[in-house]
């Protein structure tokens, strides 16, 4: 009898995962050879598990015909680079104070460490990575940024110009572009870019399906203590208002900034997740309710 029961345990438990499958089915259908620009970031980054299910939710993708384009940040491995070598961080408006000593952190850690671990993780899943940095091909034309208050914070850029055709050709080829958000102006110099500002040009240039913006909060919230407030849409003309608030602030303010330009330039939508949910993609792309706040026309 008891056997009996575990068996018809295990049945059912099968049944479940063929449901979950058919609730999966149209929008894997839905979003076959589109591109998803993901902007990886976070406590994601830096969890082991974590980090573990965001490279096998962007393996499956590419397995089932999905092109994800990943850029990443680093932010607290340049921090702590710093620190070791006594440098101290500083930020103005959300934004690293980069002189030429951060500069050459930044680009060790963004465009060497932490962009081949990630190939090497998506690579040893068996996906097919390749990793860039936007000076390869000149992906990224940069240019130095200058604050709304009008402050010199040296070596920060913005992103003048995406230039698409590497993207292209990895994406004709099944390949998974890494990308780095480093970029050099037309006369050479070296930028750090903003990488969900990199994420959202990339995603314009491509004329993405969506754009996914990982990161350490549920998404937009009312009362970022109560869960229960989370705004699971927002249309663009809602974003102004929700600043002057303060419902949308601090750090949250350049991600919903470039979610907007996005929506403007003609990404389908975009979306604020919650990295540190696992499966966190997964959950976003294949279920019908979806997680986190989605930026809307």
């Amino acid at each position: 009898m008891t056997q009996n029961l575990a068996s018809e345990q295990e049945l059912q438990r099968l049944i479940d995962k063929a449901g979950v499958l058919m609730e999966a089915l149209p929008h894997i259908q839905r979003f076959r050879d589109a591109a998803v620009v993901i902007k990886y970031g976070g406590h994601a980054m830096i969890d082991a598990g974590l980090k573990e299910m965001v490279m096998q939710d962007l393996v499956l993708m590419e397995n089932i015909g999905i092109n994800p384009i990943v850029v990443h940040g680093g932010g607290p491995e340049i921090t702590a680079l710093m620190d070791r070598v006594g440098l101290q961080a500083q930020f103005v408006d959300g934004q690293r104070v980069t002189d030429a000593d951060a500069l050459d952190i930044a680009e060790m850690v963004l465009a060497g460490k932490l962009n081949g671990d990630i190939v090497t993780r998506l690579n040893r899943l068996g996906g097919r990575a390749v990793g860039l940095s936007g000076k390869d091909a000149q992906l990224i034309v940069a240019r130095k940024l200058v604050t709304e208050a009008g402050r010199d914070i040296g070596y920060v850029g913005e992103v003048e110009q995406v230039n698409v055709e590497i993207l292209r050709i990895l994406e004709r080829t099944n390949y998974i572009p890494v990308i780095s958000p480093i970029g050099a102006a037309a006369d050479g110099q070296t930028y750090n870019i903003n990488a969900d500002t990199v994420a959202a040009q990339c995603a314009m240039a491509l004329q993405a399906r969506k754009l996914i913006l990982l990161t350490d909060v549920r998404g937009i919230c009312r009362d970022p203590r109560d869960p229960a407030t989370l705004l699971n849409r927002v249309a663009v003309e809602e974003i102004e208002p929700l600043i002057r608030e303060g419902v949308i602030k601090g750090g949250m303010i350049p991600k919903v900034r470039a979610c907007r330009d996005a929506i403007a330039a003609g990404v389908a939508s975009a979306h604020i997740l919650d990295g540190r949910l696992p499966h966190a993609l997964l959950i976003e792309l294949f279920t019908d309710r979806g997680i986190g706040t989605m930026i809307t026309a």
